[in-house]
């Protein structure tokens, strides 16, 4: 099968969307079919395109056996309506207007959400090449940016984007979904379920595994042995209200030992720094993005991993992908996320539930697991082995492809 990836992102960005479609095309490519992605040139979160990728229009270049097609975009850091949405509009427009002629003809199309403009250039792809689209939905757009307050959702270009979200819809031969909360939303919405399926985030076994919790990165961060450290990998950004953790930080000032660890980069992480320095909290440390095998090696030096949003009613129906790369590397969590994420967690026994934004709920879990150490011990033993039965990568791209192949059998 030729198979046809559209996505804003891509390695080496990093980033849930950027893993997925790497990881999902790298299986397809292992498995013998031909993966083409559609990508701009690697500038989120910070703005800014590495050295090796400057002064070119356009850019071929393999990845596993996947060919990469770089198309032109405006670099943007991941914070300000007008810039980022320069950049989400520049991608779509230079991957409809170059995509055509630079890639080859596959047998499906797949466009991948967010973010949402994406999608609407796999349609274009799709029928000029008169072949069935796929619309890979990740992030419910354009609500999501209503529920964080980033626009209201009167505002017109929320309207625009509503109304093509459904044009999108009515026009995808299939509609897969990272999470079932996704496909009862849509098709209360009127999408029929038949164009619906499911395929959930997962996480590549080999890079995410069991490991000494006794490493470099520890030592990098100045950490003893006994220190108890507790991680937060991914975006500082508006949906994420990691201003709760500065509280619990400041709640557990008198617990030396405790550490918190914040890995990554986002559009609230310079008010983050500021505030924590304002309020003198020495127990926690910023770390810029890493790259996923030093990301890897975080989740193993850790104690415990925490895994938040907001208290938003949309982010019941999400599923992080941090919390298989958790169980991958055996380590327990903290989640702060109601729904479905619950769900999952709380069937793996691989974690604690804490109420979004409460500060006091949050104090008290790592406190009860910095206690327990044999309840970490067993909670990370369960993920892992949840992980591995469900949710490798590989097992998913397969069920993936089981999806693309009957949609073609259909259409025969």
């Amino acid at each position: 099968m030729r198979i046809l990836y559209l996505s804003q992102y891509f390695p080496p960005e990093m980033g849930a969307p950027a893993a997925r479609v790497h990881e999902l095309s790298r299986e397809w490519a292992a498995l013998g079919h031909r993966v083409t992605v559609l990508t701009g040139f690697p500038n989120h979160p910070t703005g800014v395109i590495p050295p090796d990728y400057r002064g070119q229009l356009i850019r071929r270049e393999r990845l596993d056996d996947v060919e990469v097609v770089r198309t032109p975009i405006y670099a943007a850091a991941n914070r300000g309506l007008f810039k980022r949405g320069l950049n989400y509009v520049s991608y779509a427009f230079s991957a409809a207007l170059f995509g055509p002629w630079l890639t080859e003809q596959p047998d499906v199309v797949i466009a991948t959400s967010p973010q949402l403009l994406t999608a609407a250039s796999g349609f274009w792809m799709a029928t000029l090449k008169r072949r069935p689209f796929i619309f890979e939905v990740r992030d419910l757009w354009p609500r999501s940016i209503v529920e964080v307050g980033a626009l209201p959702a009167g505002h017109p270009a929320i309207r625009a984007l509503e109304q093509l979200e459904m044009f999108l819809y009515s026009k995808a031969a299939r509609i897969v979904t990272v999470t079932d909360s996704f496909v009862d939303e849509l098709a209360a919405r009127g999408v029929p379920r038949q164009k619906l399926h499911v395929v959930k985030n997962g996480v590549d076994l080999e890079l995410f595994h069991p490991a000494a919790k006794d490493n470099e990165v520890r030592r990098e961060l100045g950490l003893s042995p006994d220190d108890f450290m507790c991680l937060y990998v991914g975006t500082h950004g508006m949906a994420h209200g990691l201003e709760t953790l500065l509280e619990v930080a400041q709640r557990l000032s008198g617990q030396a030992s405790i550490r918190f660890v914040l890995v990554g980069e986002g559009a609230e992480k310079e008010a983050l720094k500021n505030r924590a320095s304002s309020m003198g909290l020495g127990s926690i440390t910023f770390v810029d993005k890493q790259p996923r095998s030093r990301v890897a090696r975080y989740l193993a030096a850790s104690d415990v991993s925490l895994v938040m949003l907001r208290n938003k009613p949309l982010f019941k129906t999400v599923l992080p992908s941090k919390i298989f790369e958790i169980m991958g590397a055996a380590r327990p969590m903290v989640l702060s996320v109601d729904g479905e994420a619950r769900r999952v967690v709380e069937e793996a026994q691989a974690g604690v539930f804490v109420s979004p934004e409460d500060p006091v709920a949050l104090s008290e879990a790592i406190l009860k697991l910095m206690n327990s150490p044999s309840d970490c011990s067993a909670m990370g033993e369960r993920g892992r082995a949840f992980v591995e039965a469900s949710f490798s990568r590989r097992a998913l791209a397969r069920k993936y492809l089981e999806v693309l192949e009957e949609l073609l059998i259909a259409r025969a």
